[in-house]
């Protein structure tokens, strides 16, 4: 499904819409450039999950934990790592297994970790202003 959004706070209540149906152990892939907004829609998520606290960027971390909410969230950050193996070499199964939500910025360095049944969310610039975006979801429906 195609969305279009016209800021970052629509951009994070699109997530708090995809985190209603997500379950235990789901993995939600984003796709897209540099200030594309992969981590306000990781607000969202933490939002719709229950989580109250701040919500930052991993870039440096390479994942932060989010707890206290329906579901811990998992908010991972290719973009410094190498290779799918490079995720393997911090837990990635472990955190698979614990039954929260792992959304993965710049997934596409990740390809081969990441599960079949991950969401895919891809975000792009529209042409009708800076601040619009066009976010497509795959792999879920959204209430």
């Amino acid at each position: 499904m195609e969305y279009t959004v016209r800021s970052e706070r629509e951009t994070e209540d699109l997530g708090a819409r995809l985190a209603a149906v997500l379950s235990p152990g789901a993995v939600v892939a984003f796709q897209g450039g540099l200030g594309m907004g992969k981590t306000a829609f990781a607000r969202g998520l933490a939002r719709g999950l229950g989580y109250p606290g701040r919500v930052t960027s991993p870039t440096f971390t390479i994942v932060n934990e989010y707890e206290g909410g329906r579901l811990p969230l998992f908010h991972f950050d290719m973009y410094r790592l190498p290779d799918a193996g490079a995720l393997f070499d911090i837990g990635w199964e472990d955190y698979l297994e614990r039954g929260g939500v792992c959304a993965v910025e710049w997934s596409e360095r990740a390809a081969d970790a990441l599960p079949p049944d991950a969401v895919r969310i891809t975000l792009a610039r529209c042409p009708q202003g800076d601040d619009w975006r066009t976010i497509t979801i795959e792999g879920a429906d959204l209430p």
